[in-house]
Order: C-alpha cells, then structure tokens, then sequence
C-alpha cells in the first residue's frame, strides 16, 4: 500500500507521517517512510538547490528539479519497497506538482500530468492524507522559511485551492483532514480511516 500526506508547508505531514509510521510499525506492518524532495542522497541535493538556493529559479527549472528527484526517488525508493510488498508513507508525491507548479506557478495541468505519468507510470497513492490550514497559519507556524515558504501568501493561497480541488476530484482516494486540530485528534482521524482499509 502506498500512502502519502499532502498540505501547503507547515500544516503537518512530517509529524503525522511520522506518527503513522510508528502506529503501523507497532502492529509489526513491513512499512517504510519517505519524503519529497530530499527521500534519496540525490534528492538531497536536489532539495539543497531547490529549497536554499540564493539564485533566482524560473518555475520551468523548479519543476523539472522537481521531477528529477521524483524520478529517482521512485525508481530508488518507492517502486522496490511496494515491489516487497512493504507499506510506503510519503511526504508528498503528483498531487505536490499539480498543487505548486500548476496551481501556484500557473503551469498546464496536462503537461504536467503527463509529465508525471513519464516518470511515476501507474504508481499512485491508494489513500492521501490531505492536511488543510489556512496559509496564514502556515505562515505563522514557519520559523526559518526556505525559497517556496518566502513565497507570497496570494502563492499559497492558490496551492491550497489547487489541493482542495484535487481533493474534490479525487475525493475516494484523498482524505481531507483540518491541519488546526490538536496532533492527537489529527493522528486518531487518520487512524479511524485506516480502519476501512484493514489496519
């Protein structure tokens, strides 16, 4: 089963992720977890330029930076682990791309679909978490901002709407869950959903 939790920056996928993580390794699930970017060595350094970079990056060259540490990440890290039949929990995965580089950056959603449907072939989440905040809590949340994070809150509003119409139009597989509520009720929501999917 491959799971991924998605949400602009700072609504809590690391720590619900991590949260998860522990609760399926407890039950003794074979279970992994990872992230995007930055889930490989190569990523990591693809993360350093996209994150840190005191250059200017055109959103063109944000996105195939992007998709390069998608590429690897799911050839290195992803496809091997469901291969092993091992539960894979991800830190972001496609719908990240649709949400920034097409909502936020105003890239074609199509292209970049198909894009994605290059790299990742039938590789898809089977249930995603999506952590809903209010940009201006994001904002709140974040101490030290990385590139992305300095961006403009009209920025993040537009990911946010991208992510709640992804969610709308996906809405069997994602699974929207208010980012505001304390990290207990976040985790037992989340948990009780599991439950319809056998954990």
């Amino acid at each position: 089963m491959f799971i991924s939790f998605e949400g602009i920056d700072k609504s809590g996928k690391s720590t619900q992720a991590s949260l998860l993580f522990e609760y399926l390794k407890k039950k003794g699930y074979p279970v992994i977890k990872t992230c995007e970017p930055g889930g490989t060595q190569i990523g990591k350094e693809i993360e350093k330029i996209l994150l840190f970079s005191e250059k200017e990056i055109d959103r063109v060259s944000e996105l195939f930076l992007f998709l390069a540490d998608r590429a690897y990440h799911v050839k290195k890290v992803i496809e091997p682990a469901l291969k092993k039949r091992e539960i894979v929990i991800s830190e972001r995965f496609i719908d990240a791309t649709l949400a920034y580089q097409g909502y936020g950056r105003g890239l074609s959603i199509s292209w970049l679909k198909g894009l994605n449907k290059i790299i990742a072939g039938d590789i898809s989440p089977d249930i995603t978490f999506l952590l809903d905040i209010n940009p201006f809590l994001s904002q709140k949340r974040a101490i030290k901002r990385d590139r992305i994070e300095k961006e403009k809150i009209e920025f993040h509003r537009r990911v946010r709407k991208g992510y709640l119409e992804i969610a709308e139009a996906s809405s069997e597989r994602i699974k929207v869950i208010k980012g505001e509520a304390s990290l207990e009720e976040i985790h037992h929501k989340i948990k009780k959903i599991l439950l319809n999917y056998g954990f």
